[in-house]
């Protein structure tokens, strides 16, 4: 027969791990965006200063597909974030934590 504390140990250790692991996850990665935001604002910025100065020319067109190109990809990183939380007490857990890395990171 089944007790209740047997049934319960293993849940609240996921959603321990969730949370905790969703709370680092969350914080690292906007970590990382913030400095992936600046590498590419100041690429950017070098850019449009060399092609004000007439020294390069941009193509604009080719620029926007690889833009969309780029956000394609970054869809079937999602798909594979989803497939890794398909189970609900430890999905859940780092969904939260996740929300909480974000919001302190």
């Amino acid at each position: 027969m089944l007790s209740l504390s047997n049934l319960l140990t293993p849940i609240a250790g996921e959603i321990g791990i969730g949370g905790v692991g969703g709370f680092l996850v969350g914080f690292a990665l906007k970590k990382a965006a913030k400095l992936l935001a600046l590498i590419i604002g100041v690429c950017f910025l070098g850019l449009q200063y060399l092609a004000y100065e007439g020294i390069i020319s941009i193509n604009y067109d080719q620029l926007r597909v690889f833009a969309n190109s780029l956000v394609g990809q970054a869809g079937a990183a999602q798909s594979l974030i989803t497939d890794f939380i398909v189970h609900v007490p430890f999905g859940a857990a780092f969904i939260g934590g996740l929300y909480l890395g974000l919001q302190k990171g």
